[in-house]
């Protein structure tokens, strides 16, 4: 069965950095287009970020344009969120997201504070 799985979540303070990961079984990875979400506390869940099957093709949401980056691994069955220059206001679960199976990970939180 499809399994997702992320880490590299944690505590950082504003300004920094943090690499998540989602780690991808039971499916062929490279035929699903992936995205990354996540989820305040009181919030909807929004999408964060989406890459194509071979990562020729990135999107992301106008709040995170410019410091965060989606790639992925199809040899490694990996998809990766460079978090950079990290806000109070990314503070988050962080959802992978297998778009051609319609399945989530367990999410991996973020705090951005000092």
């Amino acid at each position: 069965q499809v399994q997702l799985v992320e880490s590299g979540g944690g505590l950082v303070q504003p300004g920094g950095s943090l690499r998540l990961s989602c780690a991808a079984s039971g499916f062929t990875f490279s035929r699903s287009a992936m995205r990354w979400y996540r989820q305040a506390p009181g919030k909807e869940r929004e999408l964060v970020a989406s890459i194509s099957t071979f990562g020729s093709s990135t999107n992301y949401a106008d709040s995170v344009k410019g410091r965060f980056t989606i790639s992925r691994d199809n040899a490694k069955n990996t998809m990766y969120l460079q978090m950079d220059s990290l806000k109070p206001e990314d503070t988050a679960v962080y959802y992978c997201y297998a778009a051609s199976f319609d399945s989530w990970g367990q999410g991996t939180q973020v705090t951005v504070s000092s």
